[in-house]
């Protein structure tokens, strides 16, 4: 079994017990209490790069990052470096997330994006019980079926999807279900290595009025610029944010609002 393959089955077992914890009945009424979602698709449209900036504690390839910070505080931090939204990893056993994380971060006000594992439609249901405005669908974890379904569910609920691909034929089934915001993973799930140049080659191949996002690896200004000149709309920065001595400061340093 793969790594990739072992976090699913973890995943799914965790869902599980979610289910027994939580009924879908009373996920509903949460959801029903919530505010209508922000347009997260929308939030990452400007005239530069905009940042999804991620709330992550730790990562199975580098071990802990931040395990003690304040998701509330760090999401704070990120709204005043000008991030257009945040990622919030919710995965408990390798990446030491919960959902809480994830609804202390709604409180800034930024569209805010569940990343986890999503291979039911219980996890949906959870991300938006918990104040979500996205999720990430993962390509290379889900069938076409799956993907499409998940996604016309994601929408259902008020939530445009990031889906992400590693690969030109993730690409094409992202394209074939319609996606209109993609990420580009520079990291191979299993194997952890990165390929920073993953964004240019796949750019060419995503029709320009959908939203390219650049994910994993990017921790310089030059590395968002260029990312940009090959098309990406937005990056996603966690690791290099969760480590800086002043998060605030390394954003704004990203987006070009400060000299580095």
């Amino acid at each position: 079994m793969g790594f990739l393959d072992e976090i699913v089955a973890t995943t799914r077992r965790r869902i599980e017990e979610a289910q027994r914890q939580v009924s879908s009945d009373l996920l509903e009424e949460r959801i029903g209490s919530r505010p209508q979602p922000q347009n997260f698709a929308a939030a990452l449209q400007a005239d530069d790069v905009t940042a999804i900036a991620e709330i992550k504690r730790a990562t199975p390839a580098t071990g802990a990052l931040a395990l003690d910070l304040d998701a509330r505080e760090t999401a704070a931090a990120y709204a005043e470096g000008g991030a257009a939204a945040i990622s919030v990893l919710t995965e408990p056993v390798y990446f030491k997330g919960e959902l809480q994380d994830l609804e202390d971060a709604t409180s800034v006000g930024l569209p805010t994006l569940r990343k986890d594992f999503v291979v039911d439609p219980y996890q949906l249901h959870e991300a938006r019980a918990a104040g979500a405005d996205s999720v990430l669908l993962i390509a290379r974890i889900l069938d076409e079926p799956s993907l499409r379904s998940l996604l016309r569910l994601s929408r259902s609920l008020g939530m445009e999807p990031l889906v992400e691909v590693h690969s030109e034929e993730e690409l094409e089934r992202a394209l074939d279900v319609e996606a209109l915001v993609i990420g580009v993973n520079h990291r191979d799930l299993d194997t952890f290595e990165v390929d920073p140049d993953l964004t240019a080659r796949l750019a060419a191949l995503v029709p320009p009025e959908l939203i390219l996002v650049a994910l994993s690896g990017v921790s310089t200004r030059a590395e968002v610029e260029a990312l940009g000149a090959a098309g990406a709309r937005a990056v996603l920065v966690g690791e290099a944010l969760v480590t800086a001595a002043d998060p605030v400061v390394k954003l704004r340093e990203l987006l070009g609002h400060v000299a580095p």
